[in-house]
């Protein structure tokens, strides 16, 4: 298999001298800032891929990655491939807690950071950075090898070494391991849930990496010569590996909606995340800059995923957007992307369910009906499995090229690698091989890109003062996203005749929002703290009726019911 970065330098071979990114800047973002020919990119990445060699990469090492899309982090990310180093994202806007965990659990030996961060963790930015509610880790004091992004700011450790002058360091190429031995090598690694005693990674090899590019240009269709304007590197990736040119905003699109608007319009192709989205969308229903709705230009294909897409927020697009196609793209970090489908088509079938699609070419699928019972209630499916006794309705089981390796804590611990990814959907397949979801089969919450599991967390909830019980629910809005909801119950409580209330403001429910922070991780605290005079429950098992406790704080989050 050959491996992605040997399949740009074919691209850069055949075109030098097309463009393959274009980064925006400027007060409006909409200045070209940088253009990097195939070329320059290909020549820029081997001379970064062997100076970094020089210092003492070697392969299998990790790489805490800390930078946003443009061109230089684009080419050491993949200078860090080419010299068989492993790119490790880890969120620093999680507590220190949890990054520190996630650190230990890594075990990068090198640090690839901005200098911004590094002057907002531990220069003089980072009294401002803690103002506005911050709290950044010490990136200076990893014990780790540096590399830093950007003109030197004070808080860049001693030593660290600037991406941009590696480039001259060392020229000459990397010579490639053998191929199998690289194509197996562990090459990204993204921590996606778990809590502090038990952070959760997942890692995917060359191989796997290369299987999901490949995936990502069959939803979007990427040809040669295409404009892919989008801040996602799944997308602008495999644009560059088809011979297309990966447009990179100024910022990314949900902090800077009107400048994506402007760059977006006319593109060939986009990927978006639901909540960025509707910030886009926004700025066009308002009439902003980026001109009337009526009027109003998009991509010719944009896809929406990384979050669940609702039939609300696509027909809302294509209303705005009328000239664009719309994809809903499904999948999971464990393997990206699996199915797709277009709008016409999920609205079309939201009657029998949440349409996925078919899917891509090389996903194998299985459900398993099995796993759609209540081990709790043997023989009785769960509540949330379609009724209908005709469809084979089970958990959703995949497999394929871009299935990850495994996670990070198993495969540290000599652990096979994964033959298939449980998704944790409920789901059946037609004759014609659509994919429709009904449920889910174990809890979990999505928002915005993290995936909360509320059985982590409601333990340490409920051995608060006060707490009689606690429960974590996520309660969906129109875009796809959810607010996560922490709904209590009082010790002593009695339970009160007919169906429970809840109620905001509460002595209790103000004591514990005070409290949340010291005992949950700064991706899951809850939007809304609620006190419920009982918790309903649902089965033989007697578990709490997520459902039920969704559809009852629903209107106090003006949101929709389950």
């Amino acid at each position: 298999m050959k491996h992605l970065v040997d399949e740009l330098l074919d691209v850069a071979r055949s075109t030098p001298d097309v463009v393959a990114l274009r980064w925006f800047g400027g007060r409006d973002g909409g200045r070209v800032r940088e253009e990097v020919t195939f070329g320059g990119l290909a020549e820029r990445v081997e001379r970064t891929a062997a100076a970094l060699r020089a210092l003492g990469m070697e392969p299998g090492d990790r790489v805490l990655f800390s930078i946003r899309p443009r061109p230089e982090g684009v080419v050491l990310c993949l200078a860090v491939l080419r010299a068989g180093g492993a790119v490790v994202f880890v969120d620093p806007g999680s507590t220190p807690e949890l990054f520190a965990a996630r650190i230990a659990a890594a075990r990068p030996r090198w640090a690839a950071t901005e200098a911004l961060l590094y002057a907002a963790s531990s220069g003089p930015l980072r009294g401002i950075a803690r103002s506005r509610g911050l709290l950044l880790p010490d990136y200076g004091q990893l014990p780790v090898r540096h590399l830093y992004t950007g003109r030197w700011l004070p808080g860049v450790p001693r030593g660290a070494h600037r991406v941009a002058r590696l480039v001259r360091a060392v020229p000459g190429t990397v010579q490639a391991p053998e191929e199998v031995a690289e194509a197996d090598r562990e090459a990204l690694v993204v921590f996606t849930s778990g809590t502090t005693s038990d952070p959760k990674a997942v890692v995917h090899t060359a191989r796997t990496l290369g299987g999901m590019l490949d995936l990502f240009a069959q939803v979007g269709d990427l040809k040669s010569g295409q404009r892919a304007h989008t801040d996602q590197m799944f997308l602008g990736l495999p644009a560059i590996i088809a011979g297309g040119t990966w447009e990179i905003p100024a910022k990314a699109p949900k902090d800077a909606p009107e400048a994506f608007a402007r760059g977006v319009a006319g593109a060939d192709s986009s990927f978006l995340v639901p909540a960025d989205v509707t910030a886009l969308l926004d700025v066009l229903e308002a009439g902003s800059d980026a001109g009337p709705a009526a009027s109003a230009a998009g991509p010719a294909v944009l896809a929406v995923g990384a979050a669940p897409v609702t039939v609300a927020l696509l027909e809302r697009g294509r209303r705005v957007l009328p000239g664009t196609r719309w994809l809903a793209v499904y999948g999971a970090t464990e393997i990206l992307p699996a199915a797709v489908t277009d709008a016409d088509e999920k609205i079309a079938a939201a009657a029998a369910g949440d349409l996925v699609g078919r899917p891509l070419g090389g996903i194998g699928v299985r459900i398993d009906t099995e796993a759609a019972r209540d081990p709790a209630d043997p023989g009785d499916p769960e509540d949330s499995a379609d009724p209908d006794d005709a469809r084979e309705v089970g958990e959703l089981v995949l497999t394929g090229p871009s299935l990850m390796a495994g996670y990070l804590a198993d495969l540290d611990a000599g652990g096979a690698r994964a033959v298939e990814h449980r998704t944790g959907d409920l789901a059946y397949q037609d004759a014609e091989g659509w994919i429709v979801l009904v449920g889910r089969n174990r809890d979990m919450i999505i928002r915005g890109t993290v995936n909360i599991y509320p059985g982590l967390f409601e333990p340490r909830l409920r051995a608060l003062p006060g707490v009689a019980d606690a429960v974590l629910v996520g309660v969906p809005v129109p875009d796809g996203d959810e607010r996560v909801v922490l709904v209590v119950t009082a010790e002593g409580g009695t339970r009160e005749a007919g169906a429970p209330v809840v109620r905001t403001g509460t002595e209790l429910a103000r004591a514990v929002a005070d409290q949340v922070a010291q005992v949950l991780d700064h991706g899951a605290l809850p939007d809304l703290v609620v006190e419920a005079t009982y918790l309903p429950v649902a089965g033989r098992s007697r578990k709490p009726d997520r459902r039920a406790l969704v559809n009852l704080v629903s209107p106090l989050t003006g949101t929709v019911r389950a």
